[in-house]
Order: structure tokens, then C-alpha cells, then sequence
């Protein structure tokens, strides 16, 4: 009797997250229901809650957030506005701008009495670090492709790891409703893809979904819209096996971190083995093999967008623990008395290094809130505790920092978010990290493919191969052309703005780490040279008017800029210093001519990766909340001559 009690299902409270709220605004939110003893998983109830942990992968753009965002409203956890594109994933202001996932969340759905735990995982290989760990919480994955552009890059690394794992997939063609799509095709892809990475003869037999998550709907046929996606949520429920129910002492590997202003940090993994309960002792195993005594205060489970508090997990399913105060993403919480510590996340290394540095520039503190080198020293350490793939080194001056990563993207999102959050500092050109393998030079070569309409594909192959790239693979789709090639990482880095205006703005371009290769020779970077600053002060549409025979500027008339300030590219390849703050003589003598109107073209406009890719050895980005620029690491003319000569 008491067992059968404790079996009701119990209604899920109303969300605690303030944001989510926030924005469904007025939408209903249905009480969903919650899987039976979830509150009560101690192993002596013996009643399991029926479980799926799964992760999703796919390439940027192929709509994996939207396909999670309609599975949340099948599993009558919203009956929001289904007409809006407000992602409920993507919640955070960079990833809505950017259209990618950089951070990856869990959320669960209640369907059929299976509660699915659904991890959304970042689709750039930049963000490796996020990747691998958030497939070891997962069971299964669902592979989300394109139904015109098929299997890509970014894809394909995330793919690997999941398969390496050993994660059952569930295929998923999206998009087949876009003119032009071959799903068909685009399936035969994906099971060669499968057999290139050596998965096995049960990751082989992978069933397919078609459908279109923008339209809400998946089916066994591609020709045949179904009323909504319920059929790929059987699919998930037959064929990703529940996670396997451990006996014995408690074991959870620490895979992620959330911060909470009341409760400090918040441990978030999957229960590998035993029961983790509320109050209970434990010993957490760091990574470097000390151990450490301590107490657990609350367990939460995951549970709609938000988190509930439990009694206790079981093992297989993931939650989020309170109370812990000295561990990092890697250690193991496990039994106080007998501790047994699970293998550590392996990390891919860095291959791209950046210098950041104080703001030193004239117009150092007007903008940001946080400059001095207490504060970002803090705010790089922080990040450290959440990003395993980023890593800082110290020089020897207290305000600079060496920062190393996954990529240039991986870098940018970093100093996108700290300038958001009001800090100012200056970052160097990004540098390739090489390695010495048997008394050799060995540099990062990365897989590039480039999808450009046919008449641009020669302009592509020329650009690429002047960065000492090799053409691996070439393919027609209809109108448009596929090119694969083997470039060194530095290759990359400004291939991108180049390759767009190449094309018009057509070529889709995407790469992933390959691997270490000998050093492939010089590669010749940007050919012109900058326009400097010779003294500070406001720009003046006279002075710019007279000078812009000599190349394209980077800034406005009545800006303020400061002498070192790079504000332009000049059209030869020595750098050229001007002064943009002359302003028109007054006199009161007339001259036929000289009242012609300025007529100045519009400044050209660097994202934070274009400016970073763009500078050169000797200059700097500076970075603050409201403004990016760049600058010559020795700002004053005199002083720049001499280190020249020197």
C-alpha cells in the first residue's frame, strides 16, 4: 500500500526561473507530470523511474534548438505561441545574435510516463571543451542533418566523440520541406560518414526520422507530413536503451557547473552508481588524486526548463548538487568511507593562443566598469572553473595574460561575454600553438569545407591554396559546389571575410581540427598596411575627404580617436601615419572650389572576429562595452620609428 502511494505521480511545481517566465510572457504553462518516485529514487523503494538521457548533435543552423524547443511543447511542458522563433534554448544574448549554441543546457520532458532528459550540445568544434562533456551524460544521441546540406564538418567531430562513447544514434533529417533537398542522399551520407568513424554494427543499424522541427512535425516518410513529432519521441523511447541501474556506493562525475547568488556553485552530472541524497556525507576525488570530506545540502533533478528538489537520485539519471564548496568539472563525488573515484574527462588541446592585456589606451576607464588587472585576473579565473578546454598562463608583468584555445571563435565568445559584462582590455593577434614532435616543427591543420555556387569555386581553391591549403575533395551539388581541403590552422585565421567577398556573400564555410602535421611553410597575411593616427582629438569629414585617395577608413567623421589609433587600411603595403583631426582653415577670402561638400564613403564596420583576425604582430584589439578598435602596440610615432629600426 505504501509503495503504491509513493508510486503518484506528483504535479510539477510552477517554474522557478525567473527568465524563462520573463519571457513566455503570458503563455500557459501546463502542470506536467512527473515521473513516479522521483522524489523517492532511494534504491530500498526499488520503484525506477523509467528514464532516456540524450544528447543532440548537429552542424550550426540545422535547427537543433528549435527541434528541442518543439519537443518541450509535446511534452505539454508549454503551449506557448508556437508561431514565435523565441528559442527557449537559446537564452542567452550571444548565442540569439550569433544563431549558435555555445553553452550546453539540460531540460527533460515527461512523455508516456519516460521522463527524457535532453542535453543540447554546442555544434562548433571550438567548443570541444562543452562537447565532451556533456556526452558523457548522455545514453543515446539523436543526429540532426540538414536535408539539403547533409553531414558537415562540425558534425562529424561531435559525431566521433559520441560514437567513440559508444552512444546509440537516432537519425534525423530536418528540413525536408526547403526546395532543393535531396533526404534520400543526404541519409546515404550519413551511414558512409557512420562507417568512415568505425562505429559498430549496432550504431550502424540507426533508425531514420524525416520531418521539419520548424513546422512541427516528424515521420517515417519524408513525403507524408505527420500531425506533430510524437513519432520521434517513440523512436527515442524503443531505441535508446535507459541508462543501466548501479548497485552499490555512490558515484557522480562532476560534468558541468551552474552559479546560483543564494547558494554559491552548483555541482551538475549523472549519478553513475548508487543513490545521492539530501544531507548526505561524502568524499569528493579532485582530479589531481586528493580527497576531500565534505556534506551534500540539497539534490535537485532536472525538471521541464527548470530544477526540483529531491530527497535522493538514483543512478542513471542527472541532477544538480548543492552545498559543495571546493571541487572542479572532472572530480568525482563519491562514498565518504570508501571512496572510489570515476576516470577523469579527457580535453582536446589548445591550438590557438591569444595575449590579453589592461586597457592602456587614452581612453582607458570612459566605458567599462571593471579595467584594472585585479579584475580580469578574477574573471579569467572564473571562467577557468567552467571551460576545460580554455587555459591561462600568467607572464611575467602582473597585466598580461597568455589564453589559450579552440579556436579564434572559441577566444571571441570569451571577450564578446567580458565586454558585455563591463570589462575593458586589449587582446593580441591570434597565434598558432605548435608542438615539437621528434625534433620537428609540427603545426594544427584543420578540415576546411567550403559550399560555394560553381563560377566562385576557382577564386575559392586559388585563396585557399596561397594559405599552403590542399584540395582533398571536390563535389557538385546541382548549382553548387562542395571543396574540402587540409589547411594549417593559421591559414584560417581572416580566410573568412576574404572568402565571403570572394563569393558575394555565398560560400558557406566551416572547419574542424584535424590534426598535428609538419610545418607547412611561411603564409603571407594581410598585404596592406594601416592608415595610424598621428595625434588625438575628433575626426573631421575635411580631413578625411582629402586623404581617402589613400585607402578605406575604419571610422566616421566626429569620432574621437588618440594618436596609435589604427584608422584605416592603406592601399600600399607600408603602414602610413595621418592626421584625421585637421580641420578647414577659416578666412574670409573666397576661391572658386573651395566650398565643394565632403563627400565621405562609408567607414568599414569589423565584427569582434574580423578585427581580431585582421590585425597584424604589432598591433592590439581594444576592447571595451561600447566600443571596439584597433591600435598600434607603441603608440607614439617617434617611439614606434625607433623600435622599427631597432
Amino acid at each position: 500500500m505504501l509503495r503504491d502511494l509513493l508510486c503518484i505521480p506528483l504535479a510539477l511545481h510552477t517554474l522557478a526561473d525567473a527568465q524563462v517566465r520573463r519571457r513566455l510572457g503570458n503563455a500557459q504553462i501546463n502542470l506536467a507530470f512527473r515521473s513516479p518516485c522521483t522524489n523517492f529514487a532511494n534504491s530500498k523503494h526499488n520503484c525506477m523511474p523509467d528514464i532516456r538521457n540524450i544528447a543532440i548533435i548537429a552542424h550550426v543552423d540545422h535547427g537543433k534548438t528549435t527541434l528541442v524547443d518543439k519537443m518541450l511543447y509535446a511534452g505539454n511542458l508549454f503551449r506557448a505561441n508556437q508561431q514565435t522563433n523565441d528559442l527557449m534554448l537559446d537564452n542567452n544574448d550571444l548565442e540569439r545574435e550569433r544563431g549558435i549554441t555555445i553553452l550546453s543546457k539540460n531540460v527533460s520532458i515527461n512523455y508516456k510516463g519516460t521522463k527524457i532528459n535532453i542535453i543540447d550540445t554546442p555544434g562548433h568544434s571550438d567548443f570541444g571543451g562543452e562537447v565532451e562533456r556533456v556526452l558523457n551524460m548522455a545514453d543515446g544521441c539523436i543526429l540532426l542533418v540538414d536535408a539539403f546540406e547533409g553531414p558537415m564538418p562540425q558534425t562529424r567531430f561531435v559525431l566521433q566523440k559520441a560514437l567513440q562513447i559508444g552512444l546509440k544514434p537516432v537519425v534525423v533529417v530536418n528540413k525536408v520541406d526547403k526546395p532543393n533537398c535531396r533526404p534520400e542522399e543526404v541519409y546515404e551520407m550519413v551511414f558512409d560518414l557512420m562507417c568512415d568513424l568505425d562505429a559498430t554494427e549496432e550504431q550502424l543499424d540507426f533508425p531514420v526520422v524525416y520531418g521539419s522541427a520548424k513546422n512541427g512535425w516528424m515521420g517515417e516518410d519524408y513525403n507524408t507530413p505527420t500531425e506533430d513529432i510524437t513519432y520521434l519521441l517513440d523512436k527515442i523511447i524503443e531505441v535508446i536503451p535507459a541508462p543501466v541501474h548501479r548497485e552499490g556506493t555512490p558515484q557522480l562525475l562532476i560534468t558541468s557547473l551552474d552559479y546560483s547568488n543564494y547558494t554559491g556553485r552548483i555541482a551538475v552530472g549523472r549519478v553513475h552508481r548508487g543513490t545521492i541524497a539530501k544531507g548526505m556525507n561524502c568524499t569528493i576525488a579532485h582530479r589531481d588524486g586528493t580527497f576531500e570530506k565534505t556534506k551534500i545540502k540539497e539534490v535537485h533533478t532536472f525538471e521541464g526548463m527548470g530544477r526540483q528538489e529531491a530527497e535522493a537520485v538514483s543512478s542513471g539519471d542527472l541532477c544538480a548538487v548543492i552545498g559543495l564548496e571546493n571541487f572542479e568539472i572532472g572530480d568525482t563525488i563519491c562514498d565518504f568511507e570508501a571512496p572510489e573515484p570515476l576516470p577523469t574527462i579527457a580535453i582536446d588541446e589548445p591550438t590557438m593562443s591569444m595575449l590579453f592585456t589592461i586597457n592602456d589606451s587614452p581612453f582607458f576607464g570612459k566605458e567599462g566598469k571593471f579595467c584594472t588587472s585585479r579584475h580580469i585576473n578574477d574573471r579569467l579565473d572564473k571562467e577557468l572553473e567552467k571551460d576545460l578546454a580554455l587555459r591561462v598562463e600568467k607572464t611575467e608583468g602582473a597585466d598580461r595574460w597568455i589564453v589559450s584555445g579552440r579556436g579564434v571563435l572559441h577566444l571571441s565568445v570569451l571577450i564578446e561575454t567580458m565586454r558585455r559584462e563591463g570589462y575593458e582590455l586589449q587582446v593580441g593577434q591570434p597565434q598558432v600553438i605548435y608542438k615539437d614532435i621528434d625534433g620537428e616543427r609540427h603545426e594544427p591543420i584543420e578540415e576546411l569545407t567550403i559550399n560555394v555556387p560553381e563560377e566562385f569555386a576557382s577564386k575559392m581553391i586559388d585563396m585557399v591554396t596561397r594559405r599552403k591549403g590542399e584540395m582533398t575533395s571536390m563535389q557538385s551539388l546541382g548549382d553548387r559546389v562542395d571543396i574540402e581541403f587540409d589547411i594549417p590552422s593559421r591559414g584560417i585565421i581572416g580566410l573568412r571575410t576574404n572568402v565571403l567577398t570572394a563569393s558575394q556573400g555565398e560560400a558557406i564555410m566551416a572547419h574542424r581540427f584535424k590534426s598535428y602535421q609538419p610545418y607547412k611553410g611561411d603564409i603571407t597575411r594581410r598585404q596592406n598596411g594601416s592608415m595610424v593616427a598621428l595625434e588625438g582629438g575628433t575626426a573631421f569629414a575635411y580631413a578625411i575627404d582629402h586623404l581617402q585617395d589613400r585607402g578605406k577608413f575604419f571610422i566616421s567623421p566626429q569620432d574621437d580617436v588618440y594618436a596609435g589609433q589604427v584608422v584605416g587600411e592603406h592601399v600600399h603595403d607600408k603602414d602610413l601615419v595621418i592626421n584625421v583631426t585637421k580641420a578647414k582653415q577659416l578666412t574670409n577670402m573666397r576661391a572658386s572650389g573651395a566650398d565643394d561638400k565632403a563627400r565621405i564613403i562609408p567607414p568599414i564596420v569589423f565584427s569582434l572576429e574580423e578585427t581580431l583576425e585582421y590585425i597584424k604582430e604589432d598591433e592590439y584589439v581594444e576592447v571595451t562595452p561600447k566600443s571596439i578598435r584597433m591600435r598600434k602596440v607603441i603608440l607614439d610615432h617617434l617611439a614606434r620609428k625607433r623600435a622599427n629600426r631597432e
